[in-house]
């Protein structure tokens, strides 16, 4: 069993995990499916109502569904090509970009009304399944930071 959960397999796992998670979304963001609506219909009620600027999460605006899903589809392609590749580099940069969408979605979860069980239009609950998700996101990208940290030239000096 320990030989199994090796840096490589462990990585690669999350790795794919985020991926299919991410490129699965994708279908919902960018055909403007009615959930997403909803989701980011409320967000940008929200938005409008605190900050009084409206537009910021409808089609068009700057944390759109199809802005954040390209945000979502770049870390995948990019994590994908690090861990197929020799560009080790690009998994923690990748995982770093992961990490940034996730606190997005989390800090939204937890402090607009969507809320950690998004209530669909319908009425019906998801019962936190998103919220959840972007929670064992943001773990698994943060911890590929962390594990293959020593891919960035910055942070691999040597002390004299």
């Amino acid at each position: 069993m320990k030989k199994y959960l090796t840096k490589k397999n462990i990585t690669a796992a999350m790795i794919i995990y985020i991926c299919i998670v991410f490129i699965n979304s994708l279908r919902f963001k960018f055909t403007n499916d009615p959930e997403t609506q909803h989701i980011f219909g409320t967000l940008d009620l929200w938005a409008s109502d605190v900050f009084g600027i409206a537009g910021l999460f409808n089609p068009g605006g700057i944390f759109s569904a199809v802005v954040i899903g390209s945000a979502e589809l770049v870390a995948s392609v990019i994590l994908l090509i690090g861990l197929f590749t020799t560009r080790k580099i690009l998994i923690p940069i990748g995982a770093a970009m992961a990490t940034g969408i996730m606190t997005g979605a989390i800090t939204f979860h937890l402090f607009t009304p969507l809320g950690v069980e998004v209530i669909r239009a319908d009425g019906q609950g998801d019962g936190g399944a998103l919220f959840t998700a972007a929670c064992v996101l943001w773990l698994f990208s943060l911890s590929l930071v962390w594990i293959n940290r020593k891919e960035l030239p910055f942070l691999n000096h040597q002390n004299n």
